[in-house]
């Protein structure tokens, strides 16, 4: 039953993600506080999937250079660096809880699928891998480098500068709801 709770929410993740940002486009209310240091923690996390998606090779091969050496999710350690400073810059306490708790109870069991299906084609290799480096919050020491630099044409091919895009959306619109432009 877990299982295909899991699978159900991996599958709609992002549906559910256009419901939350909804919420948060009403209630949102930067402050002279809460917007610079959110979009601090927001570019950072910003970066971090930047980073990471110049390394990904997706199914081909265990991706452990870069930032997949300090964590085994650096992908999903962005997004929640993105979700927490959104949730700070909106300057609501509780939409920024809400925007953290989203996140977990999505991506926490989504990582648990995607942990099952490369152990099941990498196997011992993952199984080593994930022995040594953690599973979301990064560690300041990195594993065995893969020897791969990152690959900007990898990162076009992921599609990263999406997330660009989004985060440039959300910041315009928080500097406009500050602005009192809309």
């Amino acid at each position: 039953m877990a299982a295909k709770i899991e699978l159900l929410l991996q599958r709609y993740r992002v549906f559910s993600g256009f419901i939350i940002s909804a919420i948060y486009i009403y209630f949102a209310d930067p402050g002279p506080r809460s917007m610079p240091l959110g979009l601090i923690i927001a570019l950072l996390g910003l970066a971090i999937r930047f980073w990471a998606a110049g390394h990904i090779r997706k199914g081909n091969e265990l991706d452990t250079g870069g930032p997949y050496a300090f964590t085994r999710n650096p992908l999903y350690f962005g997004s929640f660096l993105l979700a927490v400073g959104f949730g700070v810059a909106s300057g609501v306490w509780w939409l920024a809880a809400i925007c953290v708790i989203f996140f977990l109870s999505i991506y926490l069991p989504v990582i648990r699928v995607e942990s099952s299906e490369l152990n099941a084609v990498f196997g011992a290799e993952y199984e080593e891998y994930k022995k040594n480096v953690p599973v979301f919050f990064p560690s300041l020491r990195g594993y065995k480098k893969s020897g791969r630099k990152f690959d900007f044409g990898l990162y076009l091919k992921n599609g990263e500068y999406n997330a660009i895009l989004g985060a440039a959306a959300i910041s315009a619109f928080l500097l406009a709801r500050y602005y009192d432009v809309i």
